[in-house]
């Protein structure tokens, strides 16, 4: 029969606790990752901002004026001008109609030709007769977008109105079109 010193018993017993302390702290970061990760983020996406938009139909006859976004989720420059958008639509979102057009619905094909999308974000501001008063084509500063929504508001030449950043490039069609219309060609932008 062996016995084991005094010290080397403290020694095990030691190595116990620090395992067993380990252990619980592994499996509280555990449940604390698994926790953090089920719950909901109340952060703005480009889905939450379509779910949220006026539909095209009713923003054209309401008598407000319009902010109509082309985008797609995909879209890089989109998603990093969610936030704006989503504190420019809080402020404003009583006095102009904020409308998503997915360019990836080919529901949408004809106003992409209509407005000459091309690139997106593109944005089109219309007046409360649901008629086109500028547009603005890629990334834009907070700034840029709220003057020109205030200038919508009060009825005022549009400050920014040919207003071009950086853009995501649309991809091909769906649907197949005839090339001289197709939006997506990455011709010439023009912007009216």
């Amino acid at each position: 029969m062996t016995t084991d010193s005094p010290s080397k018993r403290e020694t095990t017993a030691g190595k116990r606790l620090r395992n067993f302390l380990i252990a619980i702290v592994a499996i509280a970061l555990g449940v604390a990752l698994f926790l953090g990760l089920r719950t909901e983020t109340t952060a703005v996406s480009l889905e939450k901002l379509n779910q949220a938009s006026t539909p095209l139909e009713v923003a054209i006859s309401n008598g407000k004026p319009s902010m109509v976004e082309f985008y797609a989720d995909w879209c890089t420059v989109c998603q990093k001008m969610v936030p704006d958008i989503a504190a420019l639509e809080e402020q404003y979102a009583d006095k102009v109609n904020f409308v998503m057009l997915n360019v990836d619905n080919t529901k949408w094909l004809p106003e992409m030709l209509k407005y000459r999308v091309d690139g997106i974000p593109h944005f089109v501001f219309l007046n409360k007769a649901g008629e086109s008063l500028a547009q603005a084509i890629g990334d834009q500063p907070r700034t840029i977008m709220a003057n020109n929504l205030e200038a919508l508001v009060t009825g005022s030449a549009l400050p920014y109105a040919q207003a071009s950043g950086k853009v995501s490039k649309v991809s091909a069609p769906v649907a197949p079109i005839s090339s001289q219309d197709d939006p997506r060609s990455h011709g010439s932008q023009v912007v009216n």
